[in-house]
């Protein structure tokens, strides 16, 4: 008889980085909750002054070891986070990045109307910046460790008014099979999350969310949208030793919308 081995479902002792938290009804946050809640040490960033008093609440909440303002569209700021984690920790187990951005009229348009500069912009930070993450994690993962981002079924599938967003998603998806093959050898597991609509600030840019909500509850196995609490327990159920032998896929939670979506 097999024995499960406590230490494979906890995180303690483990640090971790979250980058995309706005509020509490951010999926970084119910990934970082859950994180905390195995025992992890966390640093969080914000994204700007403005966003940090929403934020800072919820890191104090965390009991946050390192709170950065994080622009990854700003000169040097990714690596000065990745340099602060190396100064006060030395190493890095897992990092998460939960970051999508497009121009507003190049999400509301047709992709084929997207304009250059709105493509490069949401290319940068919903799927390069994951890249350059990868490239910052790397050295402070000493002992192998894990890498997160979040996706959409819109990366495999046309979904109404995603638009931009499907291509640059297909983009991250293959980002992370590659990266995974890079850095597997080095024991750094590489990992796509692709949750259901969920209500949040980011997403409440898309063209008619509410509809789009409503029929992925309405087609979903389970007859219901997932919850950040939900996507938040599989990530860090993927963060643990228990989870070592998964990398470089795509794991949905949206209660079964993808198999019929």
């Amino acid at each position: 008889m097999t024995t499960i081995i406590p230490a494979a479902a906890t995180l303690e002792g483990k640090k971790g980085l979250v980058l995309g938290i706005a509020n509490d009804q951010s999926i970084a946050w119910g990934c970082a909750r859950a994180f905390r809640a195995l025992g992890a040490d966390l640093a969080v960033s914000y994204l700007n002054d403005k966003a940090k008093r929403f934020v800072e609440p919820l890191a104090q909440q965390l009991e946050a070891e390192i709170f950065e303002p994080v622009d990854v569209t700003g000169e040097g700021e990714l690596k000065a986070m990745f340099d602060k984690i190396g100064e006060k920790w030395g190493k890095l187990d897992f990092a998460l990045h939960s970051i999508a951005f497009a121009p507003k009229e190049d999400l509301h348009g047709r992709v084929v109307d997207c304009s250059r500069e709105g493509f490069q912009q949401a290319m940068d930070v919903s799927c390069h910046s994951f890249i350059r993450m990868a490239k910052y994690a790397e050295p402070l993962m000493k002992d192998g460790g894990s890498l997160f981002t979040m996706s959409y079924f819109g990366a495999n599938r046309v979904i109404d008014n995603y638009g931009v967003m499907g291509p640059v998603k297909a983009a991250l998806e293959a980002s992370v099979r590659y990266l995974a093959a890079e850095l597997g050898p080095k024991g750094i597991r590489v990992h796509a999350i692709s949750p259901g609509p969920i209500k949040t600030r980011a997403a409440s840019g898309i063209a008619h969310f509410d509809e789009l909500m409503n029929k992925a509850a309405e087609r979903a196995p389970e007859g219901r949208l997932v919850t950040i609490e939900e996507v938040g327990y599989t990530t860090a159920f993927l963060a643990t030793d228990g989870a070592k032998g998964i990398t470089g896929d795509t794991t949905y939670v949206d209660c079964g919308y993808s198999i019929v979506g």
